[in-house]
C-alpha cells in the first residue's frame, strides 16, 4: 500500500514573502524528527507538505511523531492513487473501510488542483458519493455532520485519498523565532512555559539551579525528566546545573528575610544573563503568572525585571492555574511535576514575604553583602548536558 502524509502548514501560509524561508525549517525539523524512524522523501508542492516512506520506514511512527512539529495545522495519512476515476472509487472504498463500516453518515471532499484532470471538483464528489453508497448501503449523506467525511486531492502526479485529519500542533517551527533560555524548576509552571515559546518558534536551552544538601538528586532528575517531556515538542535542548548552595547560604544570613525569594529569583537572573550573553541567547522565559504567589506582584516582577538586561518571556503572566494545569496534563508534564522532591525554590520560603517591594529597598538589601565572588563561583561550577529529543520519542 503506497501511503504518504499530507500536511498543511498552520501560520506560514501568513509569511507572505517570508513563507518560504518558514517552510524551509519546517520541513528540516519533520526530517530531523524523523531520521530515527527510517529513509523519508519530503517534498513541498501546492502549499503542502508530503512525507513519503521509502522502504521499511516506519509510517506509523511518523504519524506520531510529525503530531508533535510546532507549524503544522494538520495532516492525513492518505493513499496514493491513479488519476482515474475507476481507480479512485475502488481504492477508496478499500483504504477507508473501517472508517465507513462504523460510520452511518458521510460525505465526500474533493479538491482538484489538476485542472486537466476531466471531472470537476463536483462531479468527482458525486460519482464517489455513489460508488461509497453502493459499497456500504448502509451510509447516509450528510454534507453538514457528517461522522466521516472522505476527501479525494487531485495533484499533479497522482491522486491522494484521505478520512479524518489529525490535528497539528500549531504554532511556528522551532527556530525561527530565536532563542531563548528557560529558568526551570521542578514545578509545573515553567515546563508548560517552555512548551509554549517552543510553539512560537523559539529554540530552547534551560537552566535549573540545585542546592544540596536542601535539595537531592531525585529533584534534579525529574527536571531533566520534564525536559525530556518538553523536547518532544521542542527538539535538543542544551540544559545547565547551577550550584546555587553557597548564594542561598548567603542570603539567609546577611538579607532580610522577607526579601529572600526575590533576591534569590534576581541572582538567578544575574547568573542565567551571563550564561546567555556568553552562548550568545538574546532572551529568558520565565514560568510565571501574576498574582500567582507573593514573588509574582507587580511590584516583585519589576523588582527582577531590573536584574536583566534582556527581555524576560513570560507566557503564563495572564493564565489561571487551572489552564497551566491542562496544558501540562496534555503534553505530560503534570504527573512528573507534582512528584514531591523540592526545588530550590523552596529551600529557606519566608513565613512573611513582602508582596510590595519597591526597587530602592531590593537593591539596598541585596548591596548588603558582596555576591559578586559566589556568582562567579557559580558561573564556574555549572555543569552542561544536551537533552535529547529521542528519549522523549512516544
Amino acid at each position: 500500500m503506497n501511503e504518504v502524509l499530507l500536511i498543511k502548514n498552520g501560520e506560514i501560509a501568513l509569511k507572505g514573502l517570508n513563507r518560504g524561508s518558514f517552510e524551509d525549517v519546517l520541513m528540516k525539523n519533520i526530517r530531523w524528527r524523523l531520521k530515527k524512524l527510517g529513509k523519508f522523501e519530503i517534498t513541498k508542492a501546492q502549499s503542502t507538505i508530503c512525507v513519503r516512506p521509502v522502504g521499511e520506514a516506519d509510517l506509523e511512527e511518523a504519524v506520531e511523531q510529525v503530531g508533535k512539529v510546532f507549524g503544522i495545522a494538520a495532516f492525513s495519512r492518505a493513499l496514493v492513487t491513479e488519476k482515474d476515476l475507476d481507480a479512485i472509487k475502488r481504492d477508496a472504498a478499500v483504504y477507508l473501510k473501517d472508517a465507513l463500516q462504523k460510520a452511518k453518515t458521510f460525505k465526500v471532499n474533493a479538491k482538484r488542483s489538476d485542472k486537466t484532470f476531466p471531472f470537476k471538483s463536483p462531479e468527482l464528489q458525486q460519482e464517489l458519493g455513489g460508488a461509497l453508497l453502493e459499497a456500504y448501503p448502509h451510509l447516509k449523506v450528510d454534507v453538514h455532520h457528517p461522522e466521516v467525511t472522505v476527501t479525494v486531492e487531485i495533484r499533479d502526479t497522482a491522486a491522494y485519498l484521505h478520512g479524518a485529519q489529525l490535528p497539528g500542533a500549531g504554532g511556528l517551527p522551532v527556530g525561527t523565532s530565536g532563542e531563548a533560555m528557560l529558568l526551570v524548576s521542578g514545578g509545573i509552571d515553567s515546563p508548560v512555559a517552555g512548551y509554549l515559546m517552543a510553539r512560537r518558534g523559539m529554540k530552547l536551552s534551560a537552566m535549573h539551579f540545585v542546592s544540596p544538601p536542601y535539595t537531592s538528586d531525585r529533584a534534579l532528575a525529574k527536571v531533566e525528566t520534564l525536559l525530556e517531556k518538553v523536547s518532544g515538542y521542542a527538539g535538543d535542548i542544551t540544559f545547565y546545573c547551577v550550584p546555587f548552595t553557597k548564594i542561598q547560604e548567603a542570603l539567609r544570613d546577611h538579607c532580610p528575610e522577607e526579601l529572600f525569594t526575590i533576591l534569590m529569583r534576581r541572582l538567578m537572573m544575574k547568573i542565567a544573563i551571563r550564561v546567555a550573553e556568553r552562548e550568545g541567547v538574546p532572551a529568558l522565559i520565565t514560568g510565571e503568572s501574576l498574582g500567582q504567589v507573593a514573588s509574582q506582584t507587580v511590584l516583585a516582577l519589576a523588582a527582577t525585571n531590573a536584574a536583566a538586561d534582556r527581555p524576560v518571556f513570560r507566557p503564563l503572566i495572564g493564565m489561571d492555574k487551572s489552564d497551566i494545569v491542562q496544558i501540562a496534563r496534555r503534553i505530560d508534564t503534570f504527573e512528573t511535576s507534582i512528584l514531591p522532591y523540592e526545588d530550590c525554590c523552596t529551600v529557606f520560603t519566608p513565613k512573611r514575604p513582602k508582596t510590595r517591594p519597591t526597587l530602592n529597598q531590593v537593591e539596598k538589601a541585596e548591596a548588603s553583602f558582596d555576591f559578586e565572588p559566589l556568582l562567579e563561583e557559580a558561573v564556574a561550577g555549572i555543569e552542561r548536558k544536551t537533552i535529547k529529543m529521542e528519549q522523549a520519542a512516544g
